[in-house]
C-alpha cells in the first residue's frame, strides 16, 4: 500500500526499490559523520521500532512463531491471538 510506512533497520538497503515509504536510519560515510538532524531522525526511528521488535520478541518466548507450529492447523490462529493478548497485556499495549 501506497499509505504504509515500513519502519526498518540498516540491513534493509533495498527494500526502497520495493517499498517507497520505508524509513531506513543514514549511515555514516568513511568521510563524512552524521549531522545531529540526521542523528535525531535516526533515533526516532529507531525508537518507534523497538516497541515492535519487543512484541516479537515476547511471542517468541511462548514458541509462537520461532518454531514450528506442531498441532492442529484450525486451531493455530486462535492460539496466537492468545498469545498476543496475553503479550499486549503484558506490554501494556492498547488491543
Amino acid at each position: 500500500m501506497k499509505t504504509t510506512e515500513g519502519l526498518v533497520d540498516s540491513g534493509y538497503t533495498g527494500i526502497t526499490k520495493i517499498q517507497s515509504n520505508a524509513k531506513l536510519p543514514k549511515k555514516k560515510s568513511k568521510k563524512k559523520s552524521l549531522t545531529q538532524e540526521e542523528k535525531k531522525e535516526n533515533r526516532r526511528i529507531s525508537s518507534q521500532r523497538v516497541t515492535n521488535e519487543h512484541a516479537i520478541g515476547f511471542l517468541k518466548r511462548f514458541k509462537a512463531i520461532s518454531e514450528r507450529y506442531r498441532n492442529r492447523r484450525k486451531r493455530f490462529g486462535l492460539r496466537f491471538n492468545l498469545i498476543a493478548g496475553i503479550c499486549n497485556h503484558e506490554l501494556g499495549m492498547a488491543a
